[in-house]
C-alpha cells in the first residue's frame, strides 16, 4: 500500500509503526455551525483510507476530533489567534448558550457519519474533555523552556524550538509568514511564526467556556487540542494523520512542533494525508459567498446522501473537485444504475448459473487484482470506479460479479449489500417513453416502438417486456 506523505512530499510505501496495528487521527470539525460538503469530502477520505487498510488486514484505532472550545475566527484572515472564538460567536447568533451550540452541531455531524455511512472513529474526543490533558502538555512545554507570555496568551516560541535542533514548518513554509495580512498583529510576539497554547479570557467581558490553569482563567489555543488528545490515545507517536490541505500551512506544522517539543520524540506522525479543496460552480466555497452547501442542502434538493459520496468518488483526493448540482445528479445517476445492477445480479438467470471456465476464473482474479492495486496506489479512487464498471460489463459469471461487488464496496462504503429496490430511481422521463412505447406495441406500431427502444438504450436503460407488462434497468 503507498500514500503520498505531505511531510516527505512523495508517495512512500506505508509500513507502520507497530504492523498490524495503526493508529490513526483525523482533524474533526469546529461544532459552531452545519459541516460544509467541503469538510464532509475530508471526513471521507479519511473513511475511505480506513477501509483500504482495513481491507490489507491492518488492526486500525481511529481517533477523530471535535472542536468544541478555542478556535478562533481570525483563523480565516491569517491569524489563529486573534478574532473571536467560534463558538462563543455562534452562541450569540443564534441566541443560545456556547456548550448548547456545541451539542446541537455535535450531534448533527454524528448523524452525518451515518447519513454517508462512514465508519464511526473508535473514539472521538471533545476539547471541552480534555482541559486537563491540554493544560498538562503545556506545562510540559514550559518546563522545557519553549513557552513565553505575554497580555493575551501563553505562546509557544519557534525560536526556541529551533535552537533546540527541531526544523519548524515542516509541511509548509511557514518559515516565510508574514504576520497581520488581514488582522492586527500582536507586538508582543517574539517570532510571526509563534502561536497561543493558552488564551487569557478578556478582564471587560465572561466568556462562557473558560477554566482556571497555573497562569490564570482562559482557554486553550486552538492547535493544541490534537496534540494532546492524539497522543493520549495514540501515543507519542502514531502512523497517520489526516486532514484538509487548509491545515498544511499552519494548524499540522503547529501540532508537530508542539508535540515534538513536549515529548522528545520524532517524527511525531510518520504521515501526513491531506485532502484537496472542494471548489463551487469552479470557484472557491465560502459561508460568505452562500455556497457552502451543507447535507441538508443535500437533501432539500432530493438528492440521496450516498450520491455525494458516490460524488466524492470520481475525484482523486490530492486534486481539488469541482462540485456542481449537475455533477451530484450525475453521480446520482450512476449510483441508481449500480443499485439496479446489483438488484439484477442478486437474481440470476437459470442460464447463468454455471460451473466458472478457467479463462472467467482469470478474469475474476484479474479484477480483484487490478482493484487492489488501485486502491492501495495512494487510493485511486477515480480508477477504482472505472475498473468496476468495466468488471460489471464484462461476461463473467453474475455470482462473480457480485461478489467482486461486495468486496469493492468494503473500500467505496456504497451499502450495496444492503439495497432495495425502493433505493433505485427510474426518472419520469424515462418512464413516460416506455409507457408510450407499450402503447405503439399494443397498436402493432412496432417501427415507432422500436424507435423507442433505442432512444432509451442511448439514455442508458434496457426495457425487458414481459407478460405483466414491461421492466425497466440501467444498461450493464
Amino acid at each position: 500500500m503507498k500514500l503520498y506523505n505531505s511531510l516527505s512530499k512523495k508517495i512512500e510505501e506505508f509500513k507502520p509503526l507497530n504492523p498490524p496495528k495503526v493508529g490513526m487521527y483525523t482533524c474533526g470539525p469546529t461544532v459552531y455551525d452545519y459541516v460544509s460538503i467541503g469538510n464532509w469530502r475530508t471526513y471521507t477520505l479519511g473513511d475511505f483510507l480506513l477501509r483500504t487498510m482495513k481491507l490489507n488486514g491492518y488492526d486500525v484505532t481511529y481517533v477523530m476530533n471535535i472542536t468544541d472550545v478555542g478556535h478562533l475566527t481570525g483563523d480565516n484572515e491569517g491569524d489563529a489567534d486573534q478574532g473571536q472564538d467560534r463558538m462563543e460567536k455562534a452562541a450569540k447568533r443564534e441566541n443560545k448558550s456556547a456548550w448548547e451550540i456545541a451539542d446541537f452541531y455535535a450531534s448533527d455531524f454524528m448523524e452525518g457519519l451515518e447519513k454517508l455511512n462512514l465508519i464511526r472513529p473508535n473514539i472521538i474526543p471533545k476539547a471541552t474533555n480534555h482541559i486537563a490533558e491540554q493544560i498538562s502538555m503545556i506545562q510540559k512545554l514550559e518546563e522545557k523552556g519553549f513557552t513565553y507570555k505575554t497580555q493575551d496568551a501563553i505562546y509557544f516560541d519557534t525560536q526556541a524550538y529551533e535552537a533546540k535542533g527541531f526544523k519548524y514548518g515542516q509541511l509548509s513554509e511557514l518559515d516565510q509568514i508574514k504576520e497581520g495580512v488581514r488582522v492586527e498583529s500582536n507586538p508582543e510576539k517574539k517570532d510571526p511564526r509563534d502561536f497561543a497554547l493558552w488564551k487569557f479570557s478578556p478582564t471587560d467581558t465572561k466568556r462562557q467556556m473558560e477554566w482556571e490553569s497555573p497562569w490564570g482563567v482562559g482557554f486553550p489555543g486552538w492547535h493544541i487540542e490534537c496534540s494532546a488528545m492524539s497522543t493520549k490515545y495514540l501515543g507519542d507517536q502514531f502512523d497517520v494523520h489526516v486532514g484538509g490541505e487548509d491545515l498544511r500551512s499552519t494548524h499540522h506544522p503547529n501540532e508537530i512542533a508542539q508535540s515534538e517539543a513536549a515529548t522528545g520524540k520524532k517524527p511525531f506522525v510518520k504521515y501526513w494525508v491531506h485532502g484537496a479543496f472542494l471548489t463551487v460552480d469552479g470557484g472557491r466555497m465560502g459561508k460568505s459567498l452562500g455556497n457552502a452547501y451543507t447535507l441538508w442542502d443535500v437533501a432539500e434538493k432530493g438528492f440521496g446522501y450516498l450520491s455525494l459520496r458516490y460524488f466524492y468518488l470520481t475525484g482523486h483526493y490530492r486534486k481539488p473537485l469541482n462540485f456542481t448540482w449537475e455533477a451530484l445528479a450525475a453521480s446520482e445517476k450512476s449510483l441508481e444504475r449500480l443499485r439496479s445492477i446489483v438488484l439484477d445480479l442478486k437474481n440470476p438467470s437459470a442460464s447463468e448459473r454455471k460451473q466458472l471456465s478457467q479463462d472467467k476464473l482469470e478474469k475474476v482474479d484479474g479484477y480483484r487484482s487490478e482493484f487492489l492495486k488501485a486502491v492501495n496506489n495512494d487510493l485511486n479512487m477515480p480508477q477504482a470506479l472505472a475498473i468496476m464498471w468495466d468488471m460489471v460489463k464484462s461476461n463473467i459469471p453474475s455470482e462473480d460479479k457480485l461478489d467482486l461487488l461486495y468486496l469493492f464496496d468494503e473500500v467505496f462504503g456504497l451499502n450495496m449489500r444492503n439495497i432495495n429496490i425502493e433505493e433505485v430511481k427510474i426518472p419520469q422521463k424515462v418512464i413516460d417513453l416506455a409507457q408510450k412505447r407499450e402503447t405503439f406495441r399494443r397498436e402493432n406500431n412496432f417501427g415507432k416502438a422500436d424507435e423507442i427502444r433505442i432512444q432509451l438504450q442511448q439514455m442508458g436503460w434496457e426495457i425487458i417486456d414481459g407478460q405483466d407488462g414491461f421492466q425497466l434497468k440501467p444498461v450493464a
